[in-house]
């Protein structure tokens, strides 16, 4: 759900970014390569000299990792990141649909329905595709987008979002109980609910997106403020903490208490989460902050009034 969520809200804040004004592609698409690389390398980098020292072919895992262009292979999450690159690559084309014909994108959340019902009906899953590539999340960042102009019909409507995100997690309490990700019976699942689960997710963090920034104006100090210099460090968070998370989990549950029920094990994943932010800062403050000095603006004088047209 955290990476339907960061998807979702890639294409609702691209969409409120350039609502209405023009964009450089060539230096958005420098900021984006200034903002996700210089990590990645690194993690990259981490990540062969372990395989090297476990005895894997540095060839063979430098030939695979230059794959991760097109494929899901990169490590410690990386595989979200090339999802979220060709997001990039299709953002004129998503754009160019929602100034000119906004349900013609609500067309392409069905043609990607279309695709996977495709894909399960050849091989009897779908899973894979659903997951890790954008034949599955292309919905995610779709209705994030359409959300940032549907907002006013949330702003304010507290019971109307409200009731959408309950039935949302009541849905997806049913998920977990009949075994979730893993254990329908097993991975890849054979369930056809992976053709729509991710429209099902988008659909919902998008409401919750839209009705959140509609509806409240957070303070940057206090308890958001804190909240927000977490999220700056999220990237870190998200690449650096499966270097220690499996084996923490592991530490925790032989050494010091049973963590195999949900409540135990959200409050031990809480303080590993504070252990790690300090490394998470050091790693934004060194590695990401001195490439993003380098970013260049992307956004262009106002091209057309958009929000106006969608949704009205």
């Amino acid at each position: 759900m955290g990476v339907a969520l960061f998807m979702t809200l890639s294409g609702y804040l691209f969409a409120k970014i350039l609502d209405g004004k023009s964009i450089d592609y060539g230096s958005f698409l420098w900021n984006r390569f200034l903002r996700l690389a210089p990590l990645l390398v690194l993690v990259i980098a981490v990540v062969g000299l372990q395989r090297s020292l476990e005895g894997e072919s540095i060839w063979t895992f430098m030939t695979t990792m230059m794959t991760g262009i097109v494929m899901p292979v990169w490590p410690n999450g990386g595989w979200s990141i090339t999802v979220e690159l060709h997001f990039y690559f299709s953002l004129p084309f998503l754009l160019f649909l929602i100034r000119r014909v906004w349900w013609a994108a609500l067309l392409l959340v069905c043609v990607a329905i279309a695709l996977r019902i495709s894909i399960y009906i050849q091989s009897g899953e779908v899973q894979p595709a659903a997951y890790w590539t954008i034949i599955g999340r292309i919905d995610q960042f779709v209705l994030g987008m359409l959300a940032f102009h549907a907002r006013l019909h949330l702003a304010g409507h507290h019971f109307r979002a409200i009731s959408a995100i309950t039935l949302f997690l009541v849905f997806y309490w049913g998920f977990s109980y009949a075994g979730g990700f893993h254990g329908m019976p097993s991975y890849p699942s054979p369930s056809a609910i992976w053709i729509i689960l991710p429209t099902i997710e988008g659909l919902a963090c998008a409401i919750a997106i839209a009705w959140y920034d509609g509806s409240f104006t957070p303070s940057r100090t206090g308890v958001s403020g804190l909240i927000g210099h977490v999220g700056q460090c999220s990237y870190s968070i998200y690449l650096l903490h499966v270097f220690v998370v499996y084996e923490a989990a592991w530490l925790v549950n032989e050494r010091v208490m049973d963590i195999s029920t949900l409540y135990p094990a959200l409050g031990w994943a809480f303080l590993c989460f504070v252990a790690l932010l300090p490394v998470a800062m050091l790693s934004f403050r060194f590695v990401e902050r001195p490439f993003l000095l380098l970013r260049r603006n992307y956004v262009g004088v106002p091209d057309q009034p958009i929000t106006s047209k969608v949704f009205s």
